[in-house]
């Protein structure tokens, strides 16, 4: 599992890439740099999906855990 920095790390890397391919296509449309940049694209959103995911993880803990211990709890409330 990454780290929260190894994360961030990534984020700044993969924005720093895309600033360099956005200035490429500002001189002029790149079929191969325009796909490179929307595949940055969705490489910057899952990155910040996986981000705020492992945020909650560190706050939370694991989304399995949490979600036994609910049903746990709903159980004993439906018995009592």
């Amino acid at each position: 599992m990454k780290t929260l920095d190894d994360i961030r790390l990534e984020i700044e890397r993969a924005t720093e890439r895309r600033a360099e391919l956005l200035h490429v296509l500002a001189e002029g449309h790149d079929d191969t740099v325009a796909a490179e940049h929307a595949e940055l694209e969705e490489q910057i959103a899952r990155l910040w999906d996986e981000l705020r995911e492992a945020k909650v993880r560190g706050r939370f803990g694991d989304r399995d855990a949490i979600i036994k211990r609910a049903r746990l709890e709903e159980r004993l409330e439906r018995a009592a």
